[in-house]
């Protein structure tokens, strides 16, 4: 392929990380690309202009995932006598040049070491079968490494013959979505805190004159994160398709040089994760992601790869479509992409490898990117809709504490009812768990059903239905999907309920028929799926719905997703379902917070497995029953607790009381991030530690003995991201204090005795 050549997806890519949605700047001030510099809103600090390119410094001053001040701001710089504009965070920047074209030219760490070895164009467009370039620029002599010098030399030209950049403006973040905050949650700003910047291009070739393509540029406040998406203006005057649209195309330094290794054999890749609002069909980031690729770049000729295939090029786009049709004067916008670049860690860290370090990096940017996924609401999966059945639970949770009541699957809530009087009933159950302060929540299922041959989801390769992800479903872009979306609104409104546990449409099934009014065929199919999903997880944010999937809508307004466990399980013997639950959330909270992730405690059976896998009789296993609730309450996480009640003792009501009562005491640091002290194996004592250094309470641990026997032990907590330094007070579950000496590395020495199958939990603070 020939220098300046657009290398499309390759046979062998490799999927990573997604998710966001959908924002418009208010443009504050716009330049020509040729035209004079303009003023940066903020002044340029002494000695920070690099001879070579410019670029924003201002370091934090310690680990930022220590720091407990107001942020640094996030800015925008353009400087004199130069080509380039920077978007920067102290954490991060991006810096892209402006002329002869646009094309980002440095993007990475502050301070570390550079991701962008060549330049690429800021985005691809297929539009009309044409594919188009969005800026970027050729004739470098290398793509192992960008000279600063040969961004000065003549010899780099545009790549593009069809949009050339025209002028950038300044904006503001906006919010892509309403949030109608309504129950306890962080105290995060919505909109994030940062700034952006628009580039515009515009068509200059005869079919694509009259287009308009604004390329959105995003840094926000105290997270290590770059967002990215774009616009699509239709002013010729005619309809075009966009039939494909990547909005971010970076050619970064390869993780690793390996000169025999196997395509698929496991590369290392640049210490980059990809956040997108396009992602489903998974409940983790990398299950879910459908849009970051990483492919090959057969244009870097002196790659070490003897097959010239290191992934080294990052792509994100969707994985079919989107086959869009633009009427004249109508705005197309793009997916949107968040990059969260890794740093080399400080203090305790092991470098961008280090993977507890990366995913304290991931939940930041969740905390910061959906606040709404701070919400963890204690909830009940009541198993019978009936109304004494209902309110009896009712009772219960107002009686232990609990904060929600919702009607679970198999509870004969039918939320496709049209029966006034059905909707009535409903409504009067909800009226009374509101005055008892109780929100109510209901499921509905979508897929792994069949509704008619012309509403479900057509195999591409049978022509009739199947071949879903799990097996039938039908498609949310036909009239029966149109009807099934206003009919949940319309029952959300009229009955006043505050959760939707939806059971799909998560696969992200692409539809080969032609016939639903809502997409065209194969191409469009699953663009227009997932943009109704989006809208309608919106529409809930807004007024305040939580919205419980079985998937990753959490950038499209979803609240909480499994955390990750094998239904089945629940039918193991009950003295073993415990630790299950607790590596289940051990796995699972490496790049989710505690509060995104729901697990699921079976009071009653489910799935099988007779008495010796059932709670019930409570009274009789309030041993077994204290375990489950420690596992989660003192992981932060809030389980699925399935079955007709909660109690059936006074000694079981006054065990989840308080059970309940030390959640909400030790809130805010159980709902703090996890650290992975040891993954729970049966054979000695495991430990949940939380820590957060912004909180009076800097760690909590909850010791478990999974042995029949009693122990005593020493156990060592990691304490580097408290932000404990020499010294804590530890404070024992009886209130007895201790003053506790760190070691170099922060680490403290607990000495713990525990009962067999015990339980116990100390709080750390300042020690000084």
């Amino acid at each position: 392929m020939a220098r300046g050549s657009i290398s499309r997806r390759s046979a062998a890519v490799l999927p990573v990380a997604i998710l966001p949605a959908l924002l418009l700047p208010t443009a504050l001030v716009i330049a020509a690309c040729d035209a004079a510099p303009v003023a940066s809103r903020a002044p340029i600090p002494p000695g920070s202009l690099a001879p070579e390119e410019p670029r924003l410094h201002l370091p934090y001053k310690a680990d930022w995932l220590l720091a407990t001040g107001k942020n640094p701001p996030a800015r925008v710089s353009r400087f004199p006598d130069r080509r380039f504009v920077t978007l920067d965070n102290a954490l991060v920047h991006r810096t892209i040049v402006l002329a002869p074209d646009a094309a980002t030219t440095s993007l990475g760490v502050d301070d570390e070491a550079e991701l962008v070895r060549a330049l690429e164009p800021e985005a691809l467009l297929t539009i009309d079968g044409a594919l188009h370039a969005i800026g970027g620029l050729v004739g470098a002599p290398d793509r192992a490494f960008l000279l600063p010098r040969w961004l000065d030399e003549a010899t780099l030209t545009p790549r593009s013959t069809s949009f050339r950049c025209t002028g950038f403006e300044e904006a503001s973040i906006e919010p892509w979505l309403e949030w109608k905050s309504v129950r306890h949650a962080s105290s995060a700003p919505w909109p994030p805190r940062g700034t952006a910047i628009a580039l515009r291009f515009e068509g200059t070739a005869a079919a694509t004159r009259g287009l308009v393509v604004r390329v959105h540029h995003e840094i926000y406040e105290g997270i290590p994160v770059v967002g990215k998406w774009l616009e699509v203006v239709n002013e010729t005057g005619r309809a075009i398709e966009i039939e494909s649209c990547a909005s971010e195309r970076l050619a970064l330094v390869e993780g690793e040089s390996s000169v025999e290794k196997r395509a698929g054999g496991g590369w290392r890749l640049p210490p980059v994760d990809v956040l997108s609002d396009y992602a489903f069909g998974g409940g983790d980031l990398d299950s879910s992601s459908r849009v970051a690729l990483w492919l090959h770049d057969p244009d870097y000729g002196t790659q070490v790869n003897y097959r010239l295939a290191t992934p080294c090029v990052l792509e994100c786009a969707p994985p079919i479509g989107p086959a869009q049709r633009l009427a004249p004067g109508a705005t197309f916008k793009s997916l949107r992409t968040f990059l969260v670049l890794h740093d080399g860690g400080s203090g305790g860290a092991t470098g961008a490898a280090d993977r507890e370090r990366r995913g304290l990096a991931l939940r930041r940017a969740w905390r910061t990117l959906a606040p709404w996924t701070s919400e963890n609401p204690l909830m009940m999966h009541v198993r019978s809709a009936e109304r004494g059945a209902f309110r009896a639970a009712i009772d219960q949770c107002a009686a232990v504490g609990f904060e929600m009541a919702i009607d679970t699957f198999g509870s004969g809530l039918d939320m496709e009812s049209r029966d006034q009087s059905y909707v009535a009933a409903i409504e009067e159950d909800i009226d009374y768990a509101h005055a008892k302060g109780l929100e109510v929540g209901g499921y509905s299922l979508f897929s792994s059903r069949s509704i008619a041959p012309d509403v479900d989801v057509i195999d591409a390769a049978t022509g009739k239905p199947g071949g879903a992800q799990f097996g039938n479903a039908p498609c949310l872009a036909s009239d029966w999907g149109t009807r099934y979306l206003e009919q949940l609104r319309w029952f959300i409104e009229s009955t006043g309920l505050d959760l939707l546990e939806h059971d799909g449409p998560y696969p992200g099934d692409r539809c080969a028929s032609t016939t639903h009014s809502g997409h065209r065929g194969l191409a469009d199919s699953q663009w227009a799926q997932w943009r109704r999903s989006a809208d309608f997880y919106a529409w809930c944010r807004a007024r305040g719905t939580y919205v419980n999937q079985p998937d990753f809508y959490f950038l499209c307004g979803g609240s909480k997703t499994a955390m990750g466990y094998r239904e089945t399980n629940w039918s193991l013997p009950r003295e073993l379902q415990p630790l299950h639950a607790r590596q289940n959330i051990f796995d699972g909270t490496w790049e989710k917070t505690p509060s995104m992730g729901w697990m699921f405690v079976p009071l009653t059976e489910y799935q099988g497995g007779g008495a010796a896998a059932t709670i019930e009789p409570l009274s009789e296993h309030l041993d077994i029953y204290q375990q489950h609730l420690m596992s989660t309450l003192g992981a932060g996480v809030q389980a699925c607790w399935r079955g007709p009640r909660l109690f059936d003792s006074d000694a079981t009501r006054e065990l989840v009381t308080r059970s309940v009562a030390w959640f909400k005491q030790h809130r805010a640091i159980l709902e703090s991030d996890l650290i992975h002290v040891k993954r729970p194996d049966g054979r000695d004592v495991d430990v949940q530690l939380h820590v957060n250094p912004r909180l009076e309470e800097r760690a909590l641990a909850v010791f478990f003995n999974p042995l029949d026997v009693a122990v005593e032990r020493e156990i060592v907590l990691p304490l580097y991201y408290s932000g404990l330094r020499e010294r804590a007070l530890l404070i024992t579950s009886d209130g007895t204090p201790h003053v506790l000496d760190l070691d170099a590395r922060r680490r403290a020495s607990v000495s713990v005795k525990l009962a067999a199958h015990g339980v116990d939990w100390v709080v750390l603070k300042r020690g000084d």
